[in-house]
């Protein structure tokens, strides 16, 4: 049977703050695996998790604007991102892809459907299973890998002499056991919110209007924040069961975007205004985790596992005293610590940090749980800020023994775009 070619996604853009207009969304259960072709989401959803299956709210955060959202919006709970590879050889197609994508994105975060279908019988602008859900605070972020400019040192668009120098193929890092199908990427896409099945919407609709330009590469489900990006939000746990990132950069302190927004001195001029991302996927060795003490566990973190103080304090924000001692001399908080090595203030290195629990199921390899941190931090340059900071905790940090990471992507996340233009639009120009 003959295909039926997909509908025209050329609508015109929507206002992202608009609360009225659009489609009338009611209450949907969901909850189940959902599967797209090389897209499949099978983590764990709010039901399994014990709360609703879809958030509440009805916030809706602007898409257009100087910075594109996503960054330092207020951590959601889910996340879904996404790499891809492009496939077309065409400059023009890839613009129009980018154009597309960013009609699309306006139209997601405001909880539009992509697209009118006309006539019934050509298949569904839109795919339909966000209908009657909020848009629950959808942010959706692009960024451009290094492949992008080059592939194996080839020019496909004309862009190798716009690619950043901060845009840097990340070093190897002792411990690093990188699995190739879960790193890189010419682009990216990270949707984050409150309701899983709208981040799947999101993607899956952005896949399919890239149909014939681009594939999908990875794809990582996280819940449960593990990064706290405004001064409002409490500390999460991660996985281990520690609150995670407590003097950790927040986005709505005094001059705290110095850290990550890329400023118009630094070259290319086309980044002005926007951040690079590194994302690791870190699986944390769990069953090991789980047959340590509460004391080494105490000790390899550095932090009180209840309070989330750190060992010899007993608040949580209480000063980190890497000199402080018990009564026989030895170091409360051990020098091979997490918080001693990656102790922010002591390198002089900041990042913002937007990461996520992650549960893929079982590692039939070994029966074992794959699960962890997807760690996303977003930085003015990787070579000064994530580079040494990652060199420091791969070669001395004692969580070292019950992580591994296993994937990794460094992306220049563009500025924002203002209604009628396009995300990368600066670099295409």
């Amino acid at each position: 049977m003959n295909e039926v070619p997909l509908p025209s996604f050329e609508a015109e853009p929507t206002d992202a703050t608009s609360t009225g207009g659009g489609v009338s969304r009611r209450r949907l259960l969901g909850g189940a695996a959902i599967g797209l072709g090389g897209l499949a989401i099978g983590g764990l959803t709010a039901t399994k998790l014990g709360g609703s299956a879809h958030a509440t709210g009805s916030t809706r955060v602007a898409f257009y604007g100087a910075h594109q959202a996503g960054i330092a919006t207020p951590a959601q709970d889910r996340l879904l991102f996404a790499s891809f590879d492009l496939t077309t050889k065409d400059r023009a197609a890839v613009v129009a892809l980018l154009k597309a994508w960013t009609r699309a994105a306006a139209k997601l975060t405001n909880g539009e459907p992509v697209g009118v279908t006309t006539p019934e019988a050509a298949p569904p602008a839109d795919t339909g299973e966000a209908v009657g859900l909020e848009p629950g605070r959808l942010t959706i972020t692009f960024g451009f890998g290094p492949t992008l400019f080059t592939r194996e040192g080839v020019d496909r668009y004309g862009l190798a002499a716009e690619r950043p120098d901060a845009l840097i193929d990340l070093p190897a890092f002792p411990g690093d056991a990188l699995d190739p199908a879960r790193s890189g990427g010419d682009l990216c896409v990270q949707a984050c919110g409150d309701d899983p099945q709208v981040l799947f919407h999101a993607i899956r609709n952005l896949t399919r209007i890239g149909r014939g330009s681009v594939v999908l590469r990875w794809v990582q489900e996280g819940f449960g924040r593990t990064s706290s990006t405004t001064t409002e939000q409490s500390t999460a746990r991660n996985l281990m069961g520690f609150k995670d990132g407590t003097n950790n950069v927040r986005a709505d302190q005094p001059d705290a975007g110095r850290h990550f927004w890329v400023p118009p001195t630094d070259d290319p001029a086309w980044m002005a205004a926007g951040s690079y991302l590194v994302a690791r996927r870190i699986r944390i060795l769990i069953e090991i985790w789980d047959r340590s003490s509460l004391a080494d566990q105490e000790a390899t973190i550095g932090r009180r596992r209840a309070s989330g103080a750190p060992i010899g304090a007993s608040d949580e924000f209480h000063a980190i005293d890497l000199a402080a001692t018990d009564t026989s001399g030895t170091l409360m908080i051990p020098a091979s610590s997490h918080v001693a090595i990656a102790n922010q203030d002591a390198l002089g290195i900041h990042i913002l940090r937007r990461g996520y629990n992650f549960t893929d199921g079982i590692d039939p390899r070994v029966g074992q749980l794959d699960a962890g941190l997807f760690f996303i931090a977003y930085q003015r340059d990787p070579r000064a800020q994530f580079v040494p900071m990652q060199d420091a905790l791969s070669r001395r940090d004692a969580l070292n023994e019950y992580i591994k990471h296993v994937g990794s992507a460094v992306f220049a996340v563009p500025p924002g775009v203002e209604r009628g233009g396009y995300i990368g639009e600066d670099l295409f120009a």
